[in-house]
């Protein structure tokens, strides 16, 4: 409860919002809300969540018990996104080196074929 809101009719309460043009909407089936900081990691699952809405605004109130613990990986890193077939094979009929140079050399350019086969070219 707010302070000084004592004593204040609920329906009174929702008309005054509702003027003032702010409105509330209650999440259904949240299963859980992640709240995530360097160092820390705050996990809250049945989680009772709000969202209000004021002139655009959006704010969200999440009340339950939270798990907290320590983030020691840090940030998720992005997956390395795998390389074509028709690059590899690009890669080793044009240097004739064998599989495991030419996905190195695509890695080491950023997936680049060019730039892989010149760098096996130039060592």
């Amino acid at each position: 409860m707010m302070p000084g809101m004592r004593g204040v009719n609920p329906r009174q309460m929702k008309q005054a919002m509702k003027r003032l043009g702010i409105t509330t909407e209650e999440l259904k089936d949240v299963e859980e809300v992640i709240i995530r900081t360097k160092s820390k990691e705050y996990v809250l699952t049945d989680a009772a969540v709000t969202l209000m809405d004021m002139q655009g605004q959006k704010t969200f109130q999440v009340m339950g018990e939270a798990v907290i613990r320590d983030r020691q990986e840090g940030p998720a890193q992005p997956a390395e996104p795998p390389i074509p077939e028709e690059d590899i094979e690009l890669v080793m009929g044009q240097t004739g080196c064998d599989r495991e140079r030419a996905i190195k050399a695509l890695k080491d350019s950023g997936g680049r074929p060019a730039e892989a086969i010149l760098s096996i070219m130039s060592s």
